[in-house]
């Protein structure tokens, strides 16, 4: 059973395309000409042990909210393409990481009900060129996507690079555990997903 998916999406705003690999070793290749993002999205795929290739082409003339959007709905629809039916995962996933000062929790459930909570503020709007609002809406758009629940909350942190990269961390590290074939059958009494 491959667990792969390749998503292409074009607008008058974006083009994108997703490659993963949910049984990856964490090799990336992203591209979104936002270098921070780029950075972030690098953290998703090592610390997720994902497979990821990302390649975006955005208005980035206008801003970056139309390339993180647009990145998170491709990478939403990958990741819910390349858990299929869900058979066998382990479904619940969770991790606390720490970046320096910087500490978040991440909780996921890979529940087919897509669902964000995210308490994960930063004191600085800018890392970068890079909008530090953008993340909760990147993440919005990944959750309704994939359709999973995703709950994710700043336990400590000052530095905005620090908390953003904990983000980032805490949900690849949750998402690799709820990933993780660990049984035969789709994880609920519903026997669906």
């Amino acid at each position: 059973m491959t667990r792969t998916a390749r998503i292409s999406r074009s607008t008058g705003e974006t083009r994108v395309d997703v490659t993963i690999d949910l049984d990856g070793t964490g090799r990336t290749d992203v591209s979104t000409g936002v270098p921070f993002f780029d950075h972030m999205l690098d953290q998703l795929g090592r610390h997720g042990r994902l497979d990821l290739v990302v390649r975006t082409d955005g208005d980035l003339e206008v801003d970056a909210h139309h390339t993180v959007e647009d990145t998170g709905i491709a990478l939403g629809q990958a990741l819910a393409e390349a858990l299929g039916n869900k058979a066998g995962v382990e479904r619940f996933g969770d991790a606390t990481v720490p970046v320096d000062e910087a500490l978040v929790r991440a909780a996921v459930d890979l529940s087919g009900r897509p669902y964000l909570v995210y308490d994960a503020d930063t004191p600085v709007e800018l890392v970068g060129t890079y909008e530090t609002t953008l993340t909760k809406h990147f993440f919005e758009s990944v959750v309704a996507n994939a359709r999973i629940t995703l709950h994710v909350q700043k336990l400590a942190g000052e530095g905005s690079h620090h908390i953003q990269e904990a983000v980032f961390k805490a949900v690849a590290v949750a998402l690799r555990r709820a990933v993780t074939i660990t049984g035969t059958g789709v994880p609920s009494t519903k026997g669906t997903l």
